[in-house]
């Protein structure tokens, strides 16, 4: 009992110096603590007890009175089995008492007398913020239901639809074609105007998120407010990309991955990434917007953890491609998917503008840089391949080697995503090997893989021991590249100075041919035309003997060279009618000296086997393929 009455005198005593000193509670607040730490036999709670129930108490009495009431309304609401928002008196009664209770919260921690009271009231808001927590749930995941949109919007070639506010908007092709199994998730067809904004709930429900997101914020409950926000608009997103045909796959699985499989994934993935960008994500931002306004960096934050996964879910399956093989045949595949992110990289910045999701856009900026990586390292192993193909056999009957098609047939195919290659090379130019400073990016790296192909077929020339068979398999391939080219847009690109010099190496070709073929046979026609013959190799040639010499190489000529092939249809008849202005007048020359020669006179036609017809005949069988017909250009 001395104890207590020790106790009960020092509570009086600090209680009248306390007032005396104290100008204001705060202050009074503070000398209580000072006392406190000096008498350690008594805490500064049990001095808050002993004080609200000796001094303030009375003050106290009308809180105590709102906390109990309270009480019993939230209670009510607590333990309802209905969903307190399915009725809007319910709700507005309910959201009522939660301001009350919080402002009575608020009142209650300002005081240093509350210590009982603050606990009960502390108790009973974290009761009714657990409620609230799910009817936020229940709201989020069911406001939709009610909400009822036009059934199709029309939207460039195709039906955007919408089943409810929690599916994605896509394409219906028939109806009538539909399964009625509900196991059976629709997959989006692709849409061509992406000018639409998707309002997951009607304003009424946004409006009742909004209040209910602000009670739990401004009572510290708002880790949990977005925690459930964020995980029901994550699981939109991801059945999004499900309807979207998209799936979560990993990098070996990308990798693993057939190659017609491949590119059936890259079209899902260039259309879920521009839903993604252009429709899905605005619309997120807009439903954070409004949901939690006026609440900071709230919005943002949201924002940025509801679309995370879906961010990096459709940036890992380019990444997968990406780092993947450097065989040429995925050109096409990595530059549908440097594209597609070059025309987004404004998406990114758009939605991902502040600084929680500056990670975002980073990754995204990343990613694109790392399939220009790819596109630059697949052009490297396009040289390899040049430089390693391999001088074997030779083409038979010096036609288009396999190589030259390939190669100028993939450079076409390149060229139709020029601006986008421009903008690959643009940084590398360094890398290339070039005398012409002068050219773009683009055009130096062209100019020197063709530089590379011309080699490797001077290399694989060489292989003909026939040095005429050895000129026509370089006029075929000269050719045949200066057509692609010209015909093209690498024409524009490697500039007509480079078309020039190589119509004129065609030509070299055409004259180095007529010279290794024709000009002996010429010679023996223009050999000395006196009677007695002429002197060919050191020994004296009679009429005879050089009319005999004529049909046998003739023969000859035209026995393997009609088994020759010049694709090029133009360029074949070119070069019949040069030959024919070559050899016909120097033939029908060399008859009329030999049908006046002594030796020969009027038995002339028994040694002419070819009159000017037949000769004219056989040159225009030349070049014709070994199956007797010259085929046409691929």
């Amino acid at each position: 009992m001395a104890a207590e009455n020790g106790e009960e005198k020092l509570i009086a005593v600090a209680r009248h110096i306390a007032k005396t000193l104290g100008h204001n509670e705060s202050m009074a607040d503070d000398i209580l603590q000072i006392f406190s730490n000096f008498d350690g036999r008594f805490s500064r709670e049990k001095f808050v007890d002993k004080l609200t129930t000796a001094g303030q108490a009375e003050d106290l009495r009308p809180l105590d009175h709102t906390i109990k009431s309270l009480q019993r309304q939230i209670s009510h609401y607590v333990a309802a089995e209905y969903s307190i928002w399915s009725d809007s008196a319910d709700s507005s009664a309910f959201l009522d008492c939660l301001d009350e209770l919080i402002s009575t919260v608020r009142e209650l921690s300002g005081s240093i007398y509350a210590g009982a009271y603050l606990s009960s009231a502390e108790d009973l808001l974290q009761q009714a913020m657990f409620r609230l927590e799910e009817e936020f749930r229940l709201l989020m995941e069911r406001g939709g239901e009610s909400f009822e949109l036009p059934r199709s919007y029309k939207n460039g070639n195709g039906v955007l639809t919408e089943n409810n506010s929690n599916n994605l908007l896509y394409e219906d092709s028939d109806e009538d074609d539909h399964d009625d199994s509900d196991s059976e998730i629709p997959v989006a067809q692709p849409i061509s105007n992406y000018d639409v904004i998707i309002d997951a709930f009607p304003s009424g429900i946004v409006n009742d998120l909004h209040e209910m997101a602000k009670r739990m914020v401004v009572s510290g409950y708002r880790k949990e407010c977005l925690h459930v926000y964020g995980s029901c608009r994550r699981e939109f997103l991801e059945e999004s990309m499900s309807r979207l045909g998209l799936g979560k796959l990993s990098s070996e699985e990308v990798q693993r991955m057939q190659w017609n499989e491949l590119e059936v994934e890259i079209d899902k993935w260039i259309k879920a990434a521009n839903v993604s960008l252009r429709i899905l994500f605005p619309s997120e931002r807009r439903l954070c917007d409004r949901v939690f306004y006026g609440f900071g960096s709230v919005n943002d934050s949201s924002f940025m953890e509801v679309c995370r996964g879906t961010v990096v879910q459709i940036l890992n399956f380019a990444d997968a491609v990406a780092i993947g093989s450097r065989s040429p045949e995925r050109l096409f595949m990595v530059l549908d998917l440097f594209e597609t992110m070059r025309d987004l990289m404004p998406e990114f910045e758009y939605n991902f503008s502040d600084q929680y999701c500056l990670v975002l856009r980073n990754d995204a900026l990343g990613l694109w840089k790392r399939l220009r990586g790819a596109i630059r390292g697949i052009f490297m192993e396009l040289e390899n391949l040049i430089r390693r193909d391999p001088a074997k056999a030779p083409v038979p009957h010096g036609g288009l080697h396999p190589i030259t098609r390939y190669v100028m047939n993939y450079l076409l195919a390149a060229c139709r995503s020029r601006e986008s290659l421009e903008l690959v090379f643009e940084e590398s130019a360094s890398v290339v090997p070039s005398k012409a400073s002068t050219s773009s990016s683009l055009s130096v790296q062209m100019e020197w893989i063709m530089e590379l192909l011309e080699s490797n077929l001077e290399v694989k020339a060489k292989i003909y021991r026939n040095t005429a068979l050895c000129s026509v398999f370089l006029m075929n391939n000269g050719r045949y590249i200066v057509q692609k080219v010209k015909d093209s847009e690498l024409g524009s690109l490697l500039g007509d100075d480079w078309i020039r010099k190589h119509t004129a190496k065609v030509k070299q070709y055409i004259s180095s041919y007529q010279r290794s073929t024709w000009n002996k046979l010429l010679g023996v026609l223009r050999a000395d035309c006196s009677p007695v013959g002429a002197n060919v190799g050191g020994k004296s040639m009679s009429m005879k003997d050089r009319i005999r010499a004529f049909n046998s190489q003739f023969e000859e000529i035209y026995k393997s060279q009609s088994r020759w092939i010049i694709f090029d249809e133009q360029l074949r008849n070119e070069l019949r009618i040069s030959l024919s202005n070559l050899v016909l007048p120097a033939y029908r020359n060399f008859i009329a000296r030999l049908q006046n020669a002594p030796d020969v006179g009027r038995h002339a036609d028994r040694f002419i086997k070819y009159n000017l017809e037949d000769i004219d005949t056989r040159i225009n069988e030349l070049f014709q393929g070994g199956n007797g017909s010259a085929g046409g250009r691929k």
